[in-house]
């Protein structure tokens, strides 16, 4: 590739339009300090590449920095874990549905779906004429083998604990396009749960090393950490990519990454610190804001001292000043969270009263629970997207005021997303736009894959098991809004706030749209080009 960059880290290859380790650091002393930095940058020459005129190109390379990553990436479809592993995810591998870009649930390989009287079990009916990156054409038995991977007890993916009602033995094959799909017990928001990118539909045959989907781009390298590359599937079931090849960078650096941009060594970033958008916009970059239901929440160990006792969890969500949190974690960028997640589903629990820093009465819980002048550990990481550091040292700040000590630890994504990752007694972590179902069945179960608060309360498990079984929607609502109160009253997030989405582009750069997904239009690079 004559074109090709360099990652952070890279000493040896430098190229004409490379970005090197010392070009890096370059950028990082320059950018040392956001806002002193922008002025000093809006003083430099802007990029001489001409601005889209907003029609699609055929051809071009789109090199995209994305947060996070380390040697433990991966290009499994059903256990993403980072931005990087998510943005490789969505270009490779479709699910049976989707979210569109306002959360509306829309069939993407699947034509249809329907249940039976007593929701146990559902028929899926396949698109035709769609075909793997290999050639092969989409079958029922793919759709089989893809949901027993899923759930394979030797081996279960991040998707596994949504699927836990699945009789995965029973799955059949009823013709080439025809699925049929047994519950041990009635599921009623089923098709929701097939339209979680995590689980992308793989052919009988997967082998990882050699990845095939049915997305629009199809897999060419891969190093963890460092780079992947996608070219365009042209076989594509739907209208194919505009752009030849996208090459995808991990950054643990937000200002690496951001300068990589400027000097255009990179045509897109996800994750971009709300502070950098003037700057952006001054040399000549384009900014993309979506507003989303994803958060970044404090999480509190619930079966840990000394967040086991309830009153701690309180006295900790009485700290958090939430509009100051989004002013200045957020840079404005977001809006104030009341400790519940999945602001867009229908069942979101708007009624509950608004929660607010009440620091007098944060201190008399710590002294009831025993705990005056507690001092603990936050940990946080570069990993878990823009405005995390910021809201982690803000949150101690504001513990000082209830006589809580707060120190924050730092660390890197490998190591945050580590070996202990899900076991930190107090951290931060990113979730993405859910419905509450889904949500709660990826962090909020014994069984959820990312529990990273250890929650596991009876009475909340029985009304979320009603809740599934109810076909109802007005009495589902009762019940999601019952268990909602729960979490509200005892649980282990503290969620301050709903970020707006924050990327950056280059002027060059067209097809890039607002959506409530993932960053970078859902990572859905298909409708994106490149002008020369």
């Amino acid at each position: 590739m004559s074109d090709s960059v360099s990652p952070p880290g890279d000493d040896v290859r430098v190229r004409s339009r490379g970005l090197s380790r010392r070009g890096v650091l370059r950028g990082g002393a320059l950018l040392a300090g956001a806002v002193p930095a922008a002025g000093l940058l809006s003083a430099c020459s802007r990029p001489t590449v001409a601005a889209s005129n907003g029609k699609p190109r055929r051809g071009g390379t789109l090199r995209v920095g994305v947060s996070g990553g380390s040697a433990k990436d991966s290009l499994d479809p059903h256990s993403p874990l980072t931005y990087p592993d998510q943005s490789r995810v969505v270009n490779l591998f479709e699910p049976l549905f989707t979210h569109d870009a306002d959360y509306r649930i829309r069939p993407l390989l699947a034509e249809s779906l329907e249940s039976s009287k007593d929701g146990k079990t559902w028929v899926v009916k396949l698109r035709k004429g769609i075909e793997f990156h290999n050639g092969k054409t989409l079958d029922a038995n793919d759709v089989i083998a893809t949901l027993r991977r899923v759930v394979d007890p030797k081996a279960p993916t991040a998707g596994a604990g949504s699927l836990e009602m699945l009789d995965a033995q029973g799955l059949k094959r009823e013709n080439a396009t025809t699925v049929r799909i047994p519950l041990k017990t009635p599921y009623a928001l089923f098709e929701d749960l097939l339209a979680q990118y995590t689980l992308g539909i793989i052919p009988e045959d997967f082998d990882l090393k050699h990845p095939v989907g049915t997305g629009p781009f199809s897999y060419q390298s891969f190093k963890p950490g460092d780079r992947s590359t996608f070219r365009r599937f042209d076989g594509y079931w739907r209208r194919p990519a505009y752009l030849d090849e996208v090459v995808i960078l991990d950054f643990a650096d937000d200002t690496a990454k951001i300068n990589a941009l400027l000097s255009r060594q990179l045509d897109a970033i996800d994750n971009l610190p709300p502070a950098y958008i003037d700057m952006i916009k001054n040399q000549g970059g384009q900014v993309l804001i979506s507003k989303t239901g994803s958060w970044n929440p404090i999480t509190m160990r619930v079966d840990t001292a000394p967040f086991d006792d309830v009153r701690v969890r309180q006295a900790f969500r009485l700290i958090v000043d939430r509009p100051q949190m989004v002013d200045q974690a957020l840079g404005g960028q977001g809006r104030v969270g009341n400790d519940m997640y999945a602001p867009l589903d229908v069942a979101y629990a708007s009624q509950l009263p608004q929660r607010h820093q009440d620091l007098g009465r944060a201190r008399s819980l710590l002294k009831a629970a025993g705990h005056e002048n507690l001092s603990v550990e936050l940990v946080t990481s570069s990993g878990i997207g823009a405005g995390s550091i910021e809201a982690a040292q803000l949150f101690a700040h504001q513990a000082k005021g209830a006589g809580v000590k707060v120190d924050v630890r730092i660390t890197d994504a490998a190591t945050f997303y580590g070996d202990r990752y899900l076991s930190w007694p107090l951290a931060q972590d990113y979730w993405i736009t859910r419905n509450y179902v889904p949500q709660v069945d990826s962090g909020s179960l014994k069984s959820s894959p990312y529990n990273e608060t250890h929650w596991n309360d009876p009475e909340f498990n029985s009304l979320m098991a009603r809740a599934r079984r109810e076909f109802d929607a007005d009495k589902r609502k009762e019940l999601l809004q019952a268990a909602q109160k729960i979490e509200y009253d005892r649980g282990g997030h503290i969620v301050w706030g709903f970020k707006n989405q924050v990327d950056a582009y280059a002027a060059n750069v067209t097809g890039f749209t607002p959506n409530a997904n993932l960053p970078l239009s859902n990572y859905e690079f298909r409708n994106v080009s490149v002008s020369d």
